[in-house]
């Protein structure tokens, strides 16, 4: 079963799925909650709460190009279902979104991570630009400081 889980921003398609989950309720349920979040924000955050093992009755009914042809910003998975963790955890680089994986005693965390403002990343700070020319002088004064020290012994 599939509920669209409601409270979190407008930008997040959030649902939780308990036992059996078919392509049915996919179409009648997740798939219009996507498309109507799509009509309203470019980029969309996904909150998926899997609390069974086996999602489906079969995996090949269920459609899930819709969930992959999505602009995803951000995806929080919650489960404590081992390899589905595992599974997700491995393969998020195939995933054009920010992916994290939360136990389910960490659900509130997971809703909060999801529900967040982007924080931009702090600026690394430049590197100064080095040239052939100033790296050369640079070592001949380290070579000429040792030689210097070594006939002050």
């Amino acid at each position: 079963m599939i509920e669209i889980i409601e409270g979190l921003p407008d930008n997040v398609v959030a649902f939780v799925a308990t036992g059996r989950v078919t392509s049915s309720e996919c179409a009648k349920v997740l798939l219009p909650a996507i498309r109507q979040t799509r009509k309203r924000h470019e980029k969309l955050r996904l909150y998926y709460e899997l609390e069974c093992r086996f999602p489906g009755a079969a995996w090949d009914d269920l459609d899930i190009a819709p969930l992959r042809l999505q602009q995803w910003e951000r995806v929080a998975l919650v489960t404590d279902v081992s390899w589905v963790r595992q599974t997700v955890k491995a393969l998020r680089f195939l995933i054009p979104a920010e992916v994290r994986v939360f136990p389910t005693i960490r659900a509130d965390a997971g809703r909060d991570w999801i529900a967040a403002a982007e924080t931009s990343p702090s600026p690394r700070p430049a590197r100064p630009i080095v040239t052939r020319a100033a790296a050369a002088a640079s070592r001949a004064r380290a070579v000429a400081n040792r030689a210097a020290a070594a006939a002050a012994l």
